[in-house]
């Protein structure tokens, strides 16, 4: 059974500032390589290379635009404040001072098991169905601990540190897109450059932009490579509903282990991540989403009970041999 330490309460001090001053170094190099690509495209490019207007007016309202959006998503995904665990799944003092007293497993299963009587909560920890504990609370389906963050995360799908934070419930459809549109900015700079490169390559052209041109093209074309096979991985993830972690290991509900337990069709699984509107799929403004941040719909494997009808998928609500709907 985990411990209860509250890991949501950090210590201060001077070695925790220098440790996140350190937890931005990845931040700063991508936003240093982006703030260059600017440069390198709109001045060296666009505006000393280019020669005919129409194809420089149509390259940076091009340009801007996706750079507007891709920044706007980078930004969604780093600032966005992870979900933090309702209050009803915390276990009070009193409840705690029992846990810590309780002399075997069993007992700790109990006394968790009564506090979470009326909680939305179907995952386990494996498949004696124990209720997964951490950070003095019960953890709601989908959340897991965060080592980085300290603290458990609402539907946590892994902690980037790209991005310095958690990407999970409340910021996953930010990074989708910023993975989208990342992935649109590279292959557009790559594109729009390419003849000009050859030429520089060639010795066709010379000039002071000849070093960044050049260069553009080689990390442009770099960062797409990188970028298409994760963002295909994460579109993957999402038509199947599952986070980076249940990828790797699958939840367990009562019926056991489920790779698919929270599948509920691909059209489904993408309006739980971008929402039912169609208008802002597209665009880094959170929407509402199927469940909440920590009750969401399951898909279960039909048990036989003797409550429920045999092979019927949807139990009735107060069978307690069976994980519940919601």
């Amino acid at each position: 059974m985990a411990s209860g330490s509250d890991g949501s309460k950090r210590s201060r001090g001077p070695c925790t500032w220098c440790v996140n001053a350190v937890k931005w170094i990845p931040v700063l190099f991508i936003v240093t390589i982006i703030i260059w690509s600017y440069y390198a495209y709109v001045i060296q490019l666009c505006t000393l290379t280019v020669t005919n207007h129409v194809e420089r007016v149509l390259y940076l309202i091009g340009y801007h635009i996706l750079f507007a959006i891709f920044m706007w998503a980078y930004w969604q995904t780093i600032f966005t404040e992870i979900g933090r665990v309702p209050t009803q799944f915390k276990m009070p003092r009193a409840e705690l001072e029992k846990l810590e007293q309780a002399e075997s497993d069993e007992a700790q299963r109990q006394i968790l098991e009564r506090f979470a009587q009326n909680l939305p909560v179907t995952n386990r920890t494996d498949m004696s169905s124990h209720l997964r504990y951490q950070c003095q609370h019960v953890k709601p389906d989908r959340a897991h601990h965060c080592s980085v963050c300290g603290e458990c995360v609402l539907k946590m799908d892994h902690h980037c540190p790209w991005v310095n934070n958690c990407v999970a419930f409340t910021n996953y459809k930010f990074f989708i897109l910023f993975l989208g549109y990342a992935l649109l900015y590279c292959l557009f700079i790559a594109f729009t450059t390419l003849s000009y490169f050859i030429s520089f390559w060639k010795g066709d052209l010379q000039g002071l932009g000849r070093f960044h041109i050049l260069f553009l093209f080689f990390v442009a074309v770099m960062f797409a490579v990188s970028l298409v096979s994760l963002f295909c991985y994460h579109c993957y993830l999402v038509l199947k509903n599952r986070s980076t972690l249940e990828a790797f290991r699958a939840p367990i509900f009562r019926t056991g282990a489920d790779k698919d337990g929270f599948s509920l069709g691909k059209y489904n699984n993408f309006q739980e991540v971008f929402g039912d509107n169609r208008k802002t799929w597209f665009l880094p403004i959170f929407t509402r989403e199927l469940g909440n941040s920590s009750v969401f719909l399951v898909h279960v494997k039909p048990l036989h009970c003797e409550n429920c009808q045999d092979g019927n998928t949807f139990k009735e609500p107060s069978c307690s041999f069976t994980d519940r709907f919601y």
